[in-house]
């Protein structure tokens, strides 16, 4: 995904509007969409055979019909398949079918044959359909579909929403999708990520500074959304100014998931690291530690006393720690202290029908750093009753809990109260191991020790996680994820 911005399907026709505002004419724009179309099915078709364009009565289908004039210009064999009558066609779309000089086929319930065809270009839908694809609509995607033919999708594969990144029905399975100016986030949220294939981004003339009056808020989780918040070593500061993170252990039998944690914390870079430890688990966490410090406690009122000391200045409870009453009292006294906070885990479901008490908890100190790290469990369990996309859900727990969220997954998705979120798409299928959320919240927790504001930390913190896993690749376990991350740094310089 090449492209900072992600636009959901108003913004991206607010662009649009403004770029015609601008004296930018809408047919050059279709002209230059479909121009992008034909040569992206030139790189994908080994030679010019027989394309077939499905084209619908949008402006998806004005891109079809460039698409299948240049195409036969340069020498393919092109049938152009139009769903619904022509006189449905307007504007630009209509001026496009008209310059098309070939004949234009019905698409009706049968009559979908795609034998001999090298590929086919799906421009039946916009991304912002309204409603499930039916009839002869569904019936054509299907065909498609089932014919095993590559399908290359303009903008978004015909039954997809491109802001949310859901199907309703019947939706294209494409091969490769071509979109324009700025990816959606239906592009890279799931289900959506997968059902586009490769995804190409063309430039069509519209220019990078309408950006600023659509007033994007959702982001690919890349580089340079948050490169410039990551901490620069200096050679006058000292471990103290790298910050002191503290992660809190769960009893005797539980402990592996903070250690993987604390040494997150310390790889990415906190200047210290101490483990917090209930005294039955300070024998093994002692053994099992060297640059990682240890300090015991016994309750809530213990764990406050360790926050006496400003300097530790970053916190994380949940791996291990439990689930109940105890944990969210030891959650709350840490919520009062100055420290930043990650809940992760345990401290998450211990707050389980209790969201009012969490975000007053969270608010009573709005000045303060609180970053939640649930997966969809821990999410339905903490948020219950809030539906919609992936991106929604974030967003309205960010606002409900006062927090930045990280709401793990595939298509991790971060928010933040202020309404900007970030879509993460390097996470490979390998994090799906025992202990990969736990060096997650590790690495949160490093990068608030060291003053990273919460919701770059966050985002730094997922894509270097999906960086490292995808470094080492198959027979990753939890505990290679930190041990990856100096090269993941180097690289990032």
């Amino acid at each position: 995904m090449p492209e900072l911005e992600l636009l959901t399907n108003a913004e991206m026709a607010h662009a649009d509007q403004l770029a015609a505002a601008s004296g930018i004419a809408t047919i050059a724009l279709m002209e230059n969409a479909g121009r992008a179309v034909a040569d992206a099915a030139e790189a994908m078709t080994r030679t010019r055979g027989a394309v077939a364009v499905l084209c619908g009565p949008g402006n998806n289908g004005g891109d079809g019909f460039v698409a299948a004039r240049l195409l036969k210009q340069r020498g393919y064999v092109v049938r152009v398949h139009l769903l619904g009558h022509r006189t449905q066609l307007k504007g630009d779309a209509a001026e496009m079918a008209e310059r098309w000089d070939g004949t234009i086929e019905p698409l009706g319930l049968g009559q979908a044959n795609f034998t001999g065809e090298q590929l086919i270009i799906d421009a039946l839908l916009g991304a912002g359909l309204s409603r499930a694809p039916e009839g002869n609509t569904a019936a054509v995607i299907e065909d498609a579909n089932a014919s095993g033919v590559p399908i290359l999708s303009v903008d978004v594969p015909s039954g997809l929403d491109g802001t949310t990144g859901l199907a309703a029905g019947p939706v294209i399975r494409a091969t490769r999708t071509i979109t324009f100016f700025r990816c959606k986030p239906g592009h890279v949220l799931q289900p959506g990520r997968r059902l586009c294939g490769d995804v190409f981004v063309a430039d069509i003339g519209i220019p990078k500074c309408v950006l600023n009056e659509v007033g994007v808020k959702t982001f690919g989780n890349l580089p340079e959304l948050w490169r410039g918040a990551l901490p620069a070593l200096q050679s006058t500061h000292h471990k103290y100014h790298r910050g002191h993170a503290v992660a809190i252990s769960g009893p005797v039998a539980n402990t592996g998931a903070v250690r993987l944690a604390a040494r997150a914390a310390l790889r990415i870079g906190a200047g210290l690291v101490t483990i917090a430890t209930p005294p039955d688990a300070l024998i093994i966490n002692a053994t099992h530690v060297t640059a990682i410090m240890l300090q015991g406690f016994k309750g809530p009122l213990d764990l406050a006393e360790i926050f006496g000391d400003a300097r530790k200045n970053a916190v994380l409870i949940g791996p291990g720690r439990g689930v109940g009453a105890q944990t969210q009292t030891e959650a709350a006294a840490l919520l009062a202290t100055g420290a930043s906070v990650v809940l992760d885990a345990d401290a998450l479901t211990s707050f389980a029908g209790q969201l009012d008490l969490l975000a007053e908890l969270v608010r009573a100190k709005p000045t303060r750093p609180v970053v939640l790290t649930p997966h969809d469990g821990e999410f339905a369990r903490l948020f219950p009753g809030v539906g919609g996309s992936k991106l929604e859900r974030a967003r309205t727990a960010a606002s409900q809990s006062g927090a930045v969220v990280v709401l793990k997954g595939s298509d991790t998705v971060i928010a933040s109260p202020d309404g900007r979120a970030a879509i993460n798409a390097n996470a490979p299928p390998t994090l799906a191991t025992a202990g990969s959320g736990d060096v997650l919240a590790g690495f949160v927790l490093g990068l608030l020790a060291q003053h990273v504001p919460p919701f770059e930390a966050a985002c730094a913190a997922v894509w270097m996680h999906g960086a490292a896993a995808s470094a080492f690749g198959p027979g990753l376990i939890a505990e290679d994820l930190s041990e990856l991350l100096p090269d993941v740094l180097r690289k990032l310089g």
